[in-house]
Order: structure tokens, then sequence, then C-alpha cells
């Protein structure tokens, strides 16, 4: 098991970002994909794409039309973008106003579950979801309209 914590990454009026850092790491999640993805030339379209998405999430709000639905039923799991597009982000989207950005890569299989990078990225999130709801129940995170409180750590 990894520690990791939530971090505030950009607020609008319309939505609050964050992503995850695990506690052994030198950069967030988000950060990883970004770095990564920085790096081949081939990609830079679609991370443009995903970049703009995240751009009017800030400016509208993180509504559902924005995002390519993931994980199973029961999660908040989705991707960015909706086009066509070998690239994905995954997200925990929680609400309009309240957005987790995660980790992702090149989709290179029919579905996340074939690739084991994709898939780890899939099931961090489902976990740490799990962990919010868990902590909503016992009053160590106060989730709000647009704002997660918590100065906990999450064990994923």
């Amino acid at each position: 098991m990894s520690e990791v914590e939530l971090l505030l990454l950009d607020q609008s009026d319309n939505c609050t970002v964050y992503t995850i850092q695990f506690l052994s790491d030198d950069m967030n999640e988000f950060e990883k994909f970004v770095s990564k993805i920085r790096k081949d030339a081939i990609l830079d379209k679609d991370f443009r794409v995903i970049a703009k998405f995240i751009d009017q999430i800030l400016d509208f709000g993180a509504l559902e039309r924005y995002f390519r639905p993931e994980g199973k039923m029961k999660d908040s799991v989705v991707a960015l973008p909706t086009l066509r597009s070998r690239l994905r982000l995954y997200c925990l989207r929680l609400s309009d106003k309240i957005l987790i950005l995660g980790n992702g890569g090149v989709k290179s299989t029919r579905t996340y579950e074939e690739d084991e990078s994709l898939k780890g990225y899939v099931m961090t999130l489902q976990n740490l979801e799990e962990l919010l709801r868990d902590g909503v129940k016992d009053g160590t995170i106060v989730i709000t309209e647009n704002e997660i409180q918590t100065d906990k750590t999450f064990a994923l």
C-alpha cells in the first residue's frame, strides 16, 4: 500500500480541480501524465485537445459532455477526451464542480483493462473514490458543492 494526498491544482467559480500525489513520488499524477506525453511529438495534438478541455472545464464546470465514461457503473471514473484519440487522461468526476485528475497514457487496446498501466490508473481512482466515500461517512472528509475538505492522507 502507498500513501497519497489530494492536491489542489486549480480553482474557478465553476470547478475545483485536484490531483493526487503518492508521498513517495516527486511528481503528482497529472504532472507524470504531462511529463511522459510532452516527450512524444506525435501525441502533441492529442495532448493539446485534453489541455483545451481542462480549460473549458475550469470555465464552465466538469459537465458530463466533456468526458468519456470509463470504469464501472458504480464509480465516477471518466476519461478525457471524448473525441477520437489514442490518448486518455483518467479522472474522477465527483460533480459538475469537483474533478480529480489522475494519470493516463496511450490506449492501444480495445479496453483499458487489457493494458496493465491504464488499468492501474483507473483502479487508483476507483480506490480513492471509495476512500472518499468512507471519509464522508466517518466525518474525516467534507465535500461541499465545490470543494473537498480534508487534511487526511489515503492508503491506496
